[in-house]
């Protein structure tokens, strides 16, 4: 008896296959890919604009309701969670499973630590964003959704450090996002 890949999930070998073109994001200027609400636990729900807002972050989403993993209330310092586009588009495979991996921004844009420490900011649409120093890793919904392979690719070293799983951010300037909007560092 043969045993047959995941059609959903990428072996170890493809997804390091992926580093060089996730490693070639852009530094500056990116590009806002994806909005994704959640508007209730398992939902997800991609829009072509949101708002976003000082206290309850993506206007439309259960984030300040529904807290974090483990129970943990809500913390302004992970208000709205930012994945990098190309990361989620080698995990994910197609288009319409991009939603599952529970973020709410997916930007064409370096996310790595060295060019968005904590404290720098990110200006997209009418709103701007600060990086906090709060950890965003894989977790077991990520691994059901993308595979144990996908789930050790991003906490792996290479993927910590470009922050492959994506990190948290809160709003210090409210105001409208769109898809296609430049996401720059300020």
């Amino acid at each position: 008896m043969s045993v047959q890949a995941d059609p959903l999930h990428l072996t170890p070998a493809e997804l390091r296959a992926g580093l060089d073109g996730l490693r070639a994001a852009p530094a500056d200027d990116g590009v806002l890919e994806l909005i994704v609400r959640r508007p209730a636990v398992g939902e997800r729900e991609s829009v072509d604009e949101a708002e976003l807002d000082l206290e309850l972050g993506v206007v439309g989403d259960n984030w300040s309701a529904r807290g974090r993993s483990g129970g943990r209330p809500a913390s302004r310092r992970t208000q709205v969670t930012v994945m990098n586009a190309r990361a989620v588009a080698l995990v994910a495979r197609h288009p319409d499973r991009r939603p599952l991996a529970g973020d709410q921004l997916y930007v064409d844009l370096d996310l790595g630590g060295e060019n968005l420490p904590p404290g720098t900011r990110l200006a997209i649409g009418e709103a701007v964003l600060e990086v906090t120093d709060e950890p965003h890793t894989g977790c077991k919904k990520f691994r059901e959704r993308f595979g144990l392979d996908a789930l050790e690719f991003v906490n792996s070293p290479d993927g910590r450090a470009l922050n492959l799983r994506g990190i948290n951010t809160c709003v210090v300037t409210a105001g409208v996002v769109r898809v296609g909007d430049a996401v720059r560092k300020r």
